[in-house]
């Protein structure tokens, strides 16, 4: 199996992008793939799409975050109200009211709020286009 023979084998060794098939440069303005790339999305609708996409993106970013914020806060505060053990959910499961009414287990709840707080505002923090 030689690749360098110009027969149209696969090595399966290789990257899709490095086998024989994929390297023919005719396809592509002056055999640079990145040209080809270039001039397809050069085109104004394209250009508008993108734009479209990029606003998608930062809303979507935007409502993550938020989410997390809020999601966070509601883990962080209310396992150590009142409502976390007696609530009408509960009131037939008192093991399971006793379960929830552990110290650790509050702990445990609020840490992953905390945690889910943390994942929000880094992934704010590090957002880049």
């Amino acid at each position: 199996m030689d690749l360098h023979s110009g027969d149209a084998k696969v090595n399966p060794n290789l990257p899709l992008g490095n086998s024989p098939a994929s390297n023919d440069k005719s396809a592509v303005p002056d055999g640079n793939p990145h040209l080809l790339l270039l001039a397809d999305t050069a085109s104004p609708e394209r250009m508008r799409l993108s734009g479209m996409r990029l606003w998608a993106h930062r809303v979507g970013m935007l409502l993550f975050v938020f989410f997390c914020a809020v999601l966070g806060v509601v883990l962080v505060v209310f396992p150590w109200r009142e409502e976390w053990t007696s609530n009408s959910l509960l009131v037939g499961y008192p093991a399971v009211q006793e379960f929830l009414a552990n110290g650790f287990v509050r702990g445990l709840c609020s840490g992953l709020g905390l945690l889910d707080i943390w994942i929000g505002f880094s992934e704010a923090i590090h957002y880049h286009e």
